[in-house]
């Protein structure tokens, strides 16, 4: 697939999560009780993050570096998706408190914090997921995936 196809379905994806977030700030459409909703708003950040770091890896790719690779276009598909997920577990994991946004302790937590957390996890979904897979580790001794330790011995 050329690189038009691909630039094409990220603006489409980014148009519908757009619209999808604008709904769903103004019906609160996708989930009914507030805990579910700031979850399905960690999700939408967690897609906005993702698409960003999609849109710029075209630029840079096809642009800057000259060195679009087609081998790449199921990554260009499947990121968004991932990195919604990613949003998502964000969520889960600070309200669970295993990831903490401020040094004290608030009930009421901002959910921008949790949102831009989601935003970032999105953006960065491999160092969120090395992350996770350490807290799991020192927590629970669940040792990391084969995935992060081959990519470990590629840095």
């Amino acid at each position: 697939m050329k690189i038009t196809g691909v630039t094409v379905y990220l603006l489409l994806l980014l148009v519908g999560l757009t619209v999808i977030a604008l709904l769903e700030a103004q019906h609160q459409w996708l989930a009914t009780s507030p805990e579910l909703q700031l979850g399905v708003r960690c999700a939408i950040a967690g897609g906005f993050g993702g698409l960003t770091y999609c849109l710029r890896g075209v630029y840079l790719n096809a642009s800057v570096r000259k060195s679009w690779d087609p081998a790449w276009v199921p990554w260009y598909f499947i990121r968004p998706f991932v990195s919604m997920i990613v949003g998502a577990v964000s969520y889960v994991f600070l309200k669970a408190g295993l990831f903490v946004l401020q040094s004290e302790h608030q009930p009421n937590a901002s959910a921008i914090g949790f949102l831009a957390l989601a935003f970032i996890a999105g953006l960065n979904v491999d160092r969120l997921i090395t992350k996770l897979e350490d807290l799991a580790q020192a927590s629970w001794g669940i040792r990391p995936s084969r995935t992060t330790e081959a990519s470990e011995k590629h840095d």
